[in-house]
């Protein structure tokens, strides 16, 4: 039995906004991309549920490197929550637990339910979530049935918006930092207004500092790779897309070379300027910088890549 040739990985560094379909997870998505790109390391940033669609930043090769920092970016997404249903898991792909009339709603009683949601509020994270306890995802324990205490925790909810209603289901704007469970926000409004409520659809519309991104799909990747490498790597964005909404640092070569060697350096305006991206003279980036107490520029991540 002949066997299929095996994949050349090669080394890609940047940035695909990929448009996620739904059913497939974060991961799902983030291998079918790199099997087309033949990236030989990959990495998502903040997993959206199979039910959800929009913005998965990729990152590939050096970009990883930023992963982090992007997941914990300021996110916006619009939702949509069915009232009067709650399920197990929060969304639509759970298992009905109970449903309740849904007593006659006016704007400013929807309006007095999200305000109380707004800010930095106490949350109890979905059972059925990817957070872990006693080393195990919590939703491994759910799936067995166990009944597991979830602590609240804070977190920041910028912007909570009814954009339309249509019967009992609301759609909903939210702009949220790192943490946030929209399926949490769904519950949360539903049991504010008495009747209980879960996540019927939800798309990531952006991630900072990508606010207006330009998605592609795995289909459009798909049909990019035919045509060839040339256009399926257009679709990449540079390391240093990811650093652009920071103040920018060109260095000479000296601080270069010391920043290479990952020392630290006095730089002027450092501590009025904050995190910064830094850039050797030629145009490569070589670190993601931000001022001790001392005004010396401290490296948090470094880079080993070609000028831009």
């Amino acid at each position: 039995m002949s066997r299929l040739p095996r994949i050349q990985h090669r080394d890609l560094h940047g940035i695909v906004l990929l448009d996620k379909p739904p059913g497939l997870s974060s991961n799902q998505a983030l291998q079918a991309v790199r099997k087309l790109l033949r990236a030989a390391k990959g990495g998502h940033t903040g997993a959206l549920d199979p039910l959800a669609t929009g913005l998965l930043p990729l990152c590939f090769g050096e970009a990883t490197k930023l992963a982090g920092s992007l997941l914990g970016a300021r996110k916006a997404y619009v939702a949509e929550c069915q009232l009067g249903i709650s399920t197990d898991t929060a969304d639509s792909e759970g298992d009905v637990v109970q449903r309740r009339a849904v007593p006659e709603l006016d704007v400013v009683t929807v309006e007095a339910a999200l305000a109380r949601l707004r800010g930095r509020i106490l949350q109890v994270p979905p059972m059925y979530s990817a957070l872990k306890q006693d080393g195990e995802r919590l939703y491994a324990k759910a799936r067995r049935g166990e009944m597991v205490d979830v602590p609240p925790r804070e977190v920041d909810v910028h912007r909570l918006d009814l954009l339309s209603r249509n019967g009992d289901t609301l759609q909903l704007l939210v702009e949220c930092g790192s943490g946030t469970y929209v399926r949490s926000l769904a519950v949360d409004l539903g049991e504010s207004l008495g009747c209980g409520a879960h996540l019927t659809a939800l798309r990531r519309i952006w991630v900072e500092p990508f606010r207006e991104p330009r998605m592609v799909t795995i289909d459009q990747l798909q049909q990019a790779a035919e045509r060839g490498d040339e256009c399926l790597l257009a679709w990449m964005m540079p390391v240093s897309a990811a650093l652009s909404d920071l103040p920018v640092l060109r260095l000479d070569e000296a601080q270069s070379m010391a920043i290479s060697r990952g020392q630290q350096i006095v730089l002027p305006g450092l501590l009025e300027a904050g995190r910064c991206a830094a850039f050797s003279s030629d145009g490569a980036l070589l670190a993601l910088l931000e001022p001790d107490d001392n005004g010396r520029a401290r490296i948090l991540r470094g880079f080993n890549l070609p000028p831009e």
